[in-house]
C-alpha cells in the first residue's frame, strides 16, 4: 500500500473511531438470532405475506429461508431505470430456486437532473436523495427481510440507497444494476452543438437532434457523470458482483447477472451460514477505495458529498481534506468524457473495471484485503463476467489497455494527480476538478461579476456583457437557499467565452454537473451565503484569486472594507414556490453544508467532527 494513502486511511480511522463503535453496536443489536419475521405476531405475518402465492407463504411460514427485499428505482421516463420494469420477475424466480422468497418492498423516486437542468425542478434534486433514503427505510421497515436488493443508478438514487443500505446495515445487501445505452454522437459533438447554440449560431430543432442521438434509448447516459461515477463506486465497495457495472441493457449477460445478483444476496444471509450485514462489510478502508477510484478516473465533483454522507450513515468521518490529500497520492488513469472523449463503453471495451482494479491493485492504491459481496478480497474483482453456452462464468479480464487512450498505466498516468483540488482562503472552502481543466487555466485573477441566479448570467452573456476576462460569482445556490441545485447550464456560455480567449471561473455555493470541468469551477462552497458566508458581500468589480495550482481562493479585497459591507439579502423570488418546492421547506432548512454531506439526516452533534479534524 502507498505510505500517503494508509496514514490517510488511518486518521479517518481515529477520527471515526467513537462514531463507528457507536454504529456498529446499533447493528449488532439490530441482528436477529434466526429470520427477522420470526418477531412478528402472527397478524404482522400474515399481513406481510397476504399478497404471496400458496408456495411463497408456506416458506415465509417456517425460519428456515431468507425473505429478501426488492428496492428499485424504477419509472419508464428515464432512460437509465426503465430496464429494471422486468428485474423484479427475474429476481423472484432466482430467489425462489434457492428456497427463497424475495417481496417487492418498495419503490423510491428518481428524477433526472438532465430533465430538470435550468428548471424549478433542479432544486428539489439534492433533496431527492435524502427522500429515496427515507422511502427505502420505510420499505425496510417492515421487519420481514433477510437481506435486500437496491436497484438504482443515477445521481442521487444511489447515494439515497447507500444512506439507507448503512442504516439498516444489519442486513446483507447487493446492487443491482442496469447498464449504460449504446454510444450515440460523440461527446465532443455534442458539445460542440451546444455551444454553437449558446452563440446563437444554430436554433432548437438542430439542438434538439443533437441532444437525441446522445439521449436515444434505455440505460445510463454514457458520459462520465455522476451516474457512471456511482456504478464505479459501488463496485469498487465490493457491492456489485465483478464486472457488472457497465454490461449493456436487455442484453443475456446483463439478465444472467441480474439472476447472479440475487441468489449472491442469499449467500450472505443469516440462514446461509455466512452471515455478512453491510455496515459491517463497508469499513473506512472501502470509503477510502470508493475516494480513490473516483480520483483516478476523474469522476463526479457531486460524489464528494455524497460519500460523506453515506459514510457517515456507517459511522465513518470523512471529509473534504481527505479528498484533496488523496488526489494528490493517485494519480489518473482514465480518460472519459468530460476529461476526455471517450465514453463509459470506450471505457469497457478498453479493459473496464476489471484493468482498472489490476491497476489499482498492483500499484497499493486501494486496500485489497477487505470484505465484499463475493468474500475477502478485491481480486476477484479484477475478472470478467462472460456467457459460456448460455452459462455465467467469470475469466481473467485485461491485463493490458485496449486503448491507451483511454486506460493507462500508473506508470504513464494521464496527470499524476487525481484531478480534484480543495480550495481554501477568506471566502471558505470550495472544491475544484482539475481533471478535464486545460493547461494555462488553473490560476485565474480577475474581478468579480456577481450574479443571483444562473439565467442572469445567460441574459448577461446574450447581450454581451461578458467578453473579458471575470471571475462569475453565483451564489445563494447553497443547500439552505435552493437545495443547491446543479448551475451546469453555465457551461457552454462560459465554455465560448473561454475558447474566445477570455480567463473565465465561476465561484458558487451550488453545484456543477458530473459532467462538469471544462471551465475553473469553485463549487460546492461553504459557509454558503445564507450561513453568512463571506460570498455574501461580494460586489461585482472586486478582485478575486482562484489558484487551482496553490489551492487558495481568495477575495481581494481589505478587510477593514469588508467589515463595513452588509451581506446581501436573499431574494426568494418564488424559488421556494412550485414544481413541489413549496413541500421541501423543512428539509432545506435543515441541510448541512456541502463539506458535511449537504444531509438533512444526521444528528448535527458530529459536524464539528467531520469539519474540525484533518
Amino acid at each position: 500500500m502507498k505510505k500517503e494513502i494508509l496514514q490517510i486511511t488511518q486518521r479517518i480511522i481515529e477520527r471515526s473511531k467513537n462514531t463507528r463503535k457507536a454504529y456498529l453496536e446499533k447493528i449488532s443489536a439490530a441482528k436477529s438470532t434466526t429470520v427477522h419475521r420470526a418477531s412478528l405476531s402472527c397478524g404482522n405475518l400474515a399481513h406481510g405475506f397476504a399478497a404471496c402465492g400458496k408456495d411463497d407463504k408456506a416458506t415465509l411460514r417456517g425460519v428456515n429461508h431468507s425473505d429478501v427485499a426488492i428496492i428499485s428505482a424504477y419509472n419508464d421516463m428515464l432512460s437509465a431505470h426503465q430496464p429494471y420494469q422486468t428485474y423484479p420477475d427475474i429476481i423472484k424466480a432466482a430467489v425462489r430456486d434457492t428456497g427463497g422468497v424475495a417481496q417487492f418492498a418498495g419503490g423510491v423516486p428518481a428524477m433526472c437532473d438532465g430533465v430538470t437542468q435550468g428548471q424549478p425542478g433542479m432544486d428539489l434534486s439534492l433533496m431527492s436523495r435524502d427522500v429515496i433514503a427515507m422511502s427505502s427505510a420505510v420499505a425496510l421497515s417492515h421487519n420481514m427481510f433477510d437481506g435486500a436488493l437496491m436497484l438504482g443508478i443515477c445521481d442521487k438514487i444511489v447515494p439515497g440507497l447507500m444512506i439507507a443500505s448503512m442504516t439498516f446495515g444489519h442486513l446483507p445487501t447487493v446492487f443491482v444494476p442496469a447498464g449504460p445505452m449504446p454510444s450515440g454522437i460523440p461527446n465532443k459533438e455534442k458539445a460542440r452543438v451546444r455551444q454553437q447554440f449558446a452563440k446563437g449560431e444554430i436554433g432548437e430543432d438542430e439542438l434538439l437532434e443533437a441532444e437525441s442521438a446522445s439521449y436515444h434509448s434505455a440505460g445510463t447516459c454514457t458520459f462520465f457523470g455522476t451516474a457512471n461515477s456511482n456504478q464505479l463506486v459501488v463496485e469498487v465497495m465490493g457491492l456489485h458482483l465483478p464486472g457488472a457495472s457497465f454490461v449493456a441493457p436487455n442484453t443475456q449477460l446483463r439478465e444472467e447477472l441480474t439472476k447472479a445478483a440475487a441468489r449472491q444476496v442469499t449467500r450472505l444471509t443469516l440462514q446461509s451460514g455466512n452471515y455478512t450485514p453491510v455496515g459491517k462489510m463497508i469499513d473506512e478502508r472501502s470509503i477510502v477505495n470508493a475516494i480513490v477510484a473516483l480520483l483516478a478516473t476523474g469522476g463526479s465533483t457531486n460524489l464528494t458529498m455524497h460519500i460523506i454522507a453515506f459514510a457517515k450513515a456507517a459511522g465513518i468521518i470523512v471529509n473534504f481534506q481527505d479528498f484533496n490529500d488523496l488526489s494528490d497520492a493517485v494519480p489518473l488513469l482514465t480518460r472519459i468524457y468530460p476529461n476526455g472523449h471517450a465514453d463509459i463503453n470506450h471505457f469497457q471495451e478498453a479493459g473496464g473495471m476489471a484493468l482498472l482494479f489490476k491497476e489499482l491493485i498492483d500499484a497499493g492504491l486501494v486496500h485489497e484485503d477487505v470484505d465484499t459481496i463475493c468474500g475477502r478480497g478485491l481480486a476477484r474483482y479484477t475478472q470478467k463476467p462472460v456467457l459460456e453456452n448460455g452459462e455465467l462464468k467469470w475469466v481473467d479480464g485485461a491485463t493490458v489497455s485496449g486503448d491507451d487512450e483511454v486506460i493507462t498505466t500508473v506508470d504513464k498516468p494521464f496527470k499524476t494527480d487525481g484531478g480534484l483540488k480543495v480550495l481554501k482562503g477568506n471566502l471558505g472552502t470550495s472544491v475544484l476538478k482539475t481533471s478535464s481543466l486545460r493547461e494555462g487555466s488553473f490560476v485565474i485573477k480577475a474581478p468579480a461579476v456577481v450574479f443571483e441566479d444562473q439565467h442572469e448570467l445567460e441574459e448577461a452573456f446574450k447581450a454581451g456583457e461578458l467578453e473579458k476576462d471575470f471571475i462569475a460569482v453565483v451564489r445563494f445556490q447553497g443547500p439552505k437557499a435552493r437545495g443547491m441545485p446543479e448551475l451546469h447550464k453555465l457551461t457552454p456560455p462560459l465554455g465560448v467565452l473561454q475558447d474566445k480567449g477570455f480567463k473565465v471561473a465561476l465561484v458558487t455555493d451550488g453545484r456543477m454537473s458530473g459532467a462538469s470541468g471544462k471551465v475553473p469551477a469553485a463549487i460546492h462552497l461553504c459557509p454558503e451565503a445564507l450561513d453568512g458566508g463571506l460570498i455574501a458581500k461580494i460586489k461585482t468589480g472586486d478582485m478575486m484569486l482562484l489558484d487551482g495550482e496553490s489551492g487558495e481562493l481568495t477575495l481581494l479585497v481589505e478587510d477593514n472594507e469588508l467589515t463595513q459591507r452588509i451581506n446581501a439579502k436573499f431574494q426568494v423570488n418564488g424559488h421556494h414556490q412550485g414544481m413541489g418546492r413549496e413541500l421541501f421547506g423543512f428539509m432545506r432548512r435543515n441541510l448541512s453544508s456541502a463539506e458535511t454531506g449537504a444531509c438533512s439526516l444526521f444528528d448535527d452533534s458530529i459536524e464539528s467532527t467531520i469539519v474540525g479534524e484533518v
